[in-house]
């Protein structure tokens, strides 16, 4: 493990492996650096593979209030430091809307996938409620993080309650409870891209380097309306559909996809 500092201050946890350009992996909601590690080592077999702790996580600090902005001067960091300057990025879920909101504001990323950013653009499953994000920082703030993690489960992933209260039991409750600050920060992040209204694509107009929307079509309906939706906001945005995955997909399936979509910006 090793450290970069973000421009607040703020030290980053981030490990390194394998050579060639450099890919960034960012992770959705409850993951740390551990959970991409399978996925780190196939692809270190072609690049400089980087995987971090997003603020509030696992190794790495936190600032006194949140702001977007924050977790894209992390990616800077990282692009900048161990990155060498540019990077290639790969966000999962909400890390997926992270690295996409990271490259429309300038961040020096040359090719950008994703992997099922959890958009909500139908009526296929209920919207998030208008104060999900205020609520879920109420709960953080006086510490019922058990209750925040339930309440993410049932609003956002949309599990029934009886579920839910299952998993409370189980030993990887406590990880989740860990984690649970951080909560608001990808509520934050999806913005009201989780509203049922369309995509507000323009949000992402300066997006001009490739990019890449995987979804699996054994999931939630909603996971490939959404990558439909934004793949089809320009000529270089390419969707992928991954047949039998779900929002989980396994690493030896993600991995070549994702090697040969990076190699393919050092192939000119």
């Amino acid at each position: 493990m090793d450290t970069v500092f973000s421009a607040d201050g703020t030290a980053i946890a981030f490990e390194q492996q394998g050579s060639g350009p450099a890919v960034v992996l960012v992770g959705g909601a409850f993951m740390t650096r551990g959970d991409s590690a399978e996925l780190a080592g196939l692809l270190a077999e072609h690049f400089t593979v980087i995987t971090y702790d997003r603020r509030g996580r696992g190794d790495s600090g936190d600032g006194p209030a949140y702001e977007v902005q924050r977790e894209i001067e992390d990616l800077d960091a990282l692009i900048q430091g161990p990155g060498g300057g540019s990077a290639m990025l790969f966000g999962m879920s909400s890390g997926a809307v992270l690295a996409l909101e990271a490259t429309a504001r300038g961040s020096a990323v040359t090719r950008l996938a994703l992997y099922e950013p959890p958009f909500i653009t139908d009526d296929s499953r209920a919207p998030l409620p208008a104060d999900y994000v205020e609520h879920l920082t109420e709960l953080v703030g006086r510490g019922a993080y058990g209750d925040a993690v339930t309440y993410f489960m049932t609003a956002a992933v949309g599990l029934p309650e009886e579920a839910v209260a299952g998993m409370r039991q189980a030993p990887f409750w406590a990880g989740m409870e860990a984690v649970a600050p951080t909560l608001p920060y990808d509520g934050r992040i999806m913005g009201d891209t989780m509203s049922g209204r369309p995509l507000p694509l323009d949000r992402w107009a300066s997006v001009t380097v490739p990019v890449l929307v995987g979804s699996g079509d054994a999931g939630a309906p909603h996971m490939l309306t959404g990558a439909r939706e934004l793949a089809a906001a320009g000529d270089n945005f390419t969707l992928r559909v991954f047949p039998g995955e779900e929002h989980t997909i396994e690493a030896k399936r993600l991995a070549p996809a994702l090697a040969d979509f990076f190699a393919g910006a050092h192939a000119a």
